[in-house]
């Protein structure tokens, strides 16, 4: 099993729009929620909408883009890396979370109305 590579593929909406911070180094960084959906039939013939939310982290070059262009409802197809990591609260609760590190953007329809 050569050259494995941690790539995730996505195409939905964003969910708010992104928050964007100026890192002291100079570095922006971007998050933003992404959801996912999709529908099948149940054992009863009834349509079951199923969605998934993605927490996406982009860098640099790529957070400015995201926070030029991208706002609640629109559109998208992202690739990236799955990354889980855990921290800990204030209160000594120690928490997980998984997140996508996007390395690519393509903005694929319009705003929702």
């Amino acid at each position: 099993m050569k050259n494995l590579k941690n790539s995730v593929q996505l195409i939905g909406r964003l969910g708010k729009d992104p928050e964007v911070k100026t890192l002291t180094s100079g570095k922006s960084l971007a998050t933003f929620t992404m959801a996912t959906s999709d529908a099948y039939y149940n054992s009863e013939g009834e349509k079951v909408e199923d969605t998934q939310w993605h927490n996406i982290v982009a860098w640099g070059p790529k957070a400015d883009v995201v926070s030029k262009y991208l706002v609640k409802g629109k559109e998208v197809a992202i690739e990236g890396k799955l990354i889980h990591r855990s921290y800990e609260t204030s209160a000594g609760d120690k928490r997980y979370i998984t997140e996508i590190n996007m390395n690519e953007l393509l903005m694929i329809g319009s705003k929702k109305a």
